[in-house]
């Protein structure tokens, strides 16, 4: 579906455009873990997550009629942000669709970028239907948040910077929500060195991609997942990063919303970061030792968002 050459294309249009976003470490986190982590720190990308990478990716090869028309895109706020701006990048407009309780500051942003914004309810009202008819009403392009090559092939960037700047890894922990961006890091990091090792993680309330895996189909929750990571609320697995993972993963992993925000205390304290519960996930992940085979070994982890407004970050950490 993609490979390491639709990876490093990706780099090449993004060059740039997205920042090449900095490497932490940190000797507590090693003590810790007993291993050396190497933190990819993309809370400090445009628009304040890795979403920009598939983004653009996808959007900057539209052909000048379809770029003329305008694209649609649905999101809880990280994806919709990163639309917005792609799409002022290459000079065409972005309606976007987010929940209504998505958070103010993401809405706000996306609307800043230029944008229209209309929202819908996540609880009740189907996304994907409703962005497919906004998009056949207007004839938009509609860009998926994971579901899509080239966007999978963009959000692999972070891994393949990753690699390039800290060198080989043995394990490469990424936030899953439609598991877009740990199919295009696992496709980067694999196609470096096979014997790199991924892991997913997800939140416990919302482990529809490790059921899918351990079940060898995708597997659809009852419910939207209840918990504070907003953006990894999908309740299935992305058909297209599925058949990735699937492949590729080495499994998923899960932690639940007290260990996430206990990774986002120490992003604050030890790291000096920000980040949000989504991508605070992975680094929870190591932190708790649901990566056990960390020990001894490079461990690669994807900090994939600090979009969060101070009250949110401090009602949730005090």
């Amino acid at each position: 579906m993609i490979d390491l050459s639709d990876v490093r294309a990706a780099a090449a249009r993004l060059s740039g455009v997205a920042r090449r976003t900095p490497v932490l470490s940190s000797e507590a986190l090693d003590e810790r873990s007993g291993g050396t982590v190497l933190l990819k720190s993309e809370n400090l990308q445009r628009t304040g997550s890795f979403k920009i990478r598939g983004a653009y990716n996808r959007i900057s090869t539209l052909p000048p009629e379809a770029l003329a028309r305008g694209v649609a895109a649905y999101s809880s706020g990280n994806h919709a942000q990163a639309v917005a701006l792609a799409a002022r990048l290459v000079g065409t407009h972005a309606t976007i669709l987010m929940p209504a309780d998505a958070p103010p500051e993401k809405l706000d942003a996306t609307r800043s970028y230029g944008a229209e914004v209309l929202t819908y309810d996540r609880y009740r009202d189907d996304r994907e239907a409703m962005g497919a008819e906004l998009a056949r009403e207007r004839g938009l392009t509609l860009v998926k948040p994971f579901d899509d090559p080239a966007v999978m092939a963009g959000q692999g960037t972070a891994a393949l910077e990753l690699v390039e700047d800290a060198g080989p890894l043995d394990l490469l922990l990424a936030p899953v929500g439609g598991g877009g961006l740990v199919a295009g890091s696992a496709t980067a990091a694999r196609g470096l060195d096979q014997a790199t090792s991924v892991l997913g993680v997800e939140p416990e309330a919302g482990d529809d991609h490790r059921r899918s895996l351990e079940s060898g189909r995708r597997v659809m929750l009852p419910d939207i997942p209840a918990t504070i990571a907003d953006g990894l609320q999908a309740p299935t697995p992305g058909a297209l990063p599925f058949e990735i993972n699937r492949t590729l993963l080495e499994g998923v992993v899960t932690v639940d919303d007290d260990e996430t925000v206990r990774a986002m205390v120490f992003g604050f304290e030890q790291l000096k970061v920000v980040l949000e519960p989504s991508g605070a996930v992975a680094l929870a992940a190591v932190l708790f030792g649901k990566a056990p085979e960390a020990r001894g070994r490079r461990v690669g982890v994807i900090l994939s968002g600090g979009n969060i407004s101070p009250a949110r970050f401090a009602d949730l950490t005090g």
